[in-house]
């Protein structure tokens, strides 16, 4: 069955390598990135190889334009049925000079577009009977991590929501999981490696497995959350992570 996905943060990173392994998993993918070429993009490539997928510009803060661009997903592919929301943002900053203004931004886009997207979808979900929702939350709010409070404390909503959602949506059919990545080999990731302000000798040195994880490590757990024989599987962390002990 041809169920339709909708990845939000699409257009890069994790979210693209989940639209793609989604895509190549039979699904109609809806790409749904602020950065609308990003986006363009990646469901151009679903499209030239055969799958079907549509995209959309969205800020997950903004809720008008979330159930304006799911009302587009639903006129090009058909009722949401598994959303995956990537989107997110990030931030090295002492506790001390974190504005009012920066930690709103964390919180509007990383907790509260979740729940934005996940309140805009699940109508679909439950009129279906069925549904996978996979937030990507962060081992860092599992752990912790020196400079990112604001950050931390946004995913670690992102982990508390999702078990909550997992209970009041089970009856319904629904199942939702939670990703909390380790340190994973994207744009957003190379960019405090650029600063310096990540030491990347160091955070391998930490995993087991002994190198980074890549966006195609977080979306094939993300796949199989999403699919049929994952529906005893619900109110989880799945942690991809190389073995870091947390």
């Amino acid at each position: 069955m041809s169920r339709v996905a909708v990845v939000t943060g699409g257009g890069s990173g994790m979210g693209r390598a989940i639209c793609r392994q989604l895509a190549d998993a039979g699904r109609q993918v809806a790409v749904l990135d602020i950065n609308g070429d990003a986006a363009d993009e990646v469901a151009r490539a679903i499209t030239s190889s055969g799958g079907k997928a549509c995209a959309a510009v969205v800020d997950v803060s903004d809720r008008p334009a979330i159930d304006a661009a799911l009302d587009e997903v639903r006129s090009a592919l058909g009722p949401v049925e598994i959303m995956v929301t990537s989107a997110g943002i990030e931030g090295f900053t002492e506790f001390l000079d974190i504005t009012a203004e920066a930690w709103d931004r964390m919180m509007a886009v990383n907790l509260t577009g979740t729940f934005h997207c996940l309140q805009a979808a699940v109508p679909d979900m439950i009129e279906a009977g069925w549904g996978r929702i996979v937030t990507i939350s962060s081992s860092s709010a599992q752990s912790g991590t020196r400079r990112m409070s604001h950050y931390v404390a946004s995913k670690g909503g992102v982990i508390a929501f999702t078990k909550a959602l997992a209970l009041d949506l089970a009856p319904k059919g629904i199942t939702v999981n939670t990703i909390p990545p380790g340190v994973i080999d994207t744009p957003m990731m190379r960019r405090p490696i650029d600063a310096g302000t990540m030491n990347v000798d160091a955070v391998i040195a930490r995993a087991p497995l002994g190198r980074l994880g890549t966006p195609e490590d977080i979306a094939a757990a993300c796949v199989f959350l999403c699919s049929e024989e994952a529906g005893y599987i619900t109110g989880q962390q799945i942690n991809v992570n190389g073995g870091w002990y947390l």
